[in-house]
């Protein structure tokens, strides 16, 4: 069979991302170019700063790519964009651009949910085995299935409200961090220790998780102290935040892993970078004799060479997309 080389596109949030990716396993070669130092003067992204960016930068990716390979387009067998979810404008931007890779060259158009992306991220240096055990935790999702098989999904629980990226960033705010929030207050945590009394988010036998309250709760917090004069003890909120936001994800794994028996667990999406976190999911699986898959950081955050793993499946059963293909600023995994 002959090799597969996918030119993939990621433009969901504010990473301009290109990477060229062989048989959905090896990459080739791979640009990404945040904007965070942009961004980080706002407190946090902008979506009309973001998709100009995208515009203003896209071109240069391309380049750079093809450069550090030393391909061309025409030697792609197909391009990959992620066209759901994220913010619409900077979707638009990547999927645009890779509509007219497509026409110009005449290449099949592969669009993937940028969700699913995260969870491909983990084939990059290993080889996924199923069934397994997937936890997607990012900026705007917190969602636990079952993949029994490549691209077959079985929804177990999700985010009431609040995903836990959005939690951390928030409430990094609050307590007076800068944006990007997570890896500040993880950071932070590792000076401190769980000494303020936070509420479990949802206590139950269900695979559902909450952000939410324990957000307001902290808010709630940090207003009452500061009306009373006292001074916050930054870095031990930190630590009690992250401590009871990481251990809602494994009582929820943990129950997975009782009911189900499976013993794959996948961790993806930008949150899972947090070393906290993957050490205590870690022990958890450790306790199952269950195998974890945790990408390097480097596929933790937004990438493009997930999207062209997450895209060869895809390509081997001619899935493909018409030049119609819109993007979705809301999706699921499924």
């Amino acid at each position: 069979m002959k090799d597969v080389y996918i030119l993939a596109i990621e433009s969901s949030c504010d990473e301009t991302s290109m990477a060229i990716v062989k048989n959905g396993h090896e990459v080739i070669a791979l640009t990404i170019l945040t904007q965070m130092d942009t961004h980080a003067k706002f407190g946090g992204v902008v979506p009309e700063i973001a998709s100009r960016m995208h515009a203003e930068n896209i071109t240069m990716v391309l380049e750079d790519t093809l450069k550090k390979a030393n391909m061309k387009v025409s030697d792609m067998d197909a391009i990959a964009v992620a066209y759901k979810p994220g913010l619409l404008g900077s979707l638009l931007v990547g999927l645009e651009f890779a509509k007219t890779l497509c026409f110009v060259y005449n290449k099949p158009l592969i669009g993937v949910n940028h969700l699913i992306g995260h969870i491909y991220a983990n084939n990059l240096e290993d080889n996924l085995e199923y069934p397994l055990l997937a936890l997607v935790i990012s900026g705007g999702h917190t969602e636990l299935a079952i993949m029994n098989g490549d691209y077959d999904f079985k929804m177990l629980g999700t985010t009431l409200d609040d995903a836990i990226g959005e939690a951390f960033d928030k409430v990094a705010r609050v307590i007076g961090y800068p944006y990007p929030g997570g890896p500040n207050i993880e950071k932070a945590a590792l000076n401190g220790s769980n000494t303020y009394k936070l509420p479990k988010p949802v206590d139950d036998d269900t695979y559902n998780f909450s952000y939410s309250g324990l957000k307001s709760q902290v808010i709630n917090l940090v207003n009452t102290e500061k009306m009373k004069g006292n001074e916050i003890r930054k870095e031990d909120l930190a630590c009690s935040f992250q401590t009871v936001a990481v251990d809602e994800l494994v009582r929820k794994l943990s129950l997975a892993l009782d009911n189900t028996g499976i013993r794959n667990v996948v961790i993806a999406g930008g949150v899972s970078a947090n070393k906290y976190l993957q050490g205590e999911i870690k022990k958890e699986c450790d306790k199952y004799d269950a195998k974890l898959y945790i990408p390097r950081l480097l596929y933790c955050t937004d990438n493009a060479a997930m999207i062209g793993a997450a895209a060869y499946p895809l390509y081997l059963r001619k899935d493909f997309k018409d030049l119609s293909l819109n993007a979705e600023s809301h999706a699921d995994l499924i």
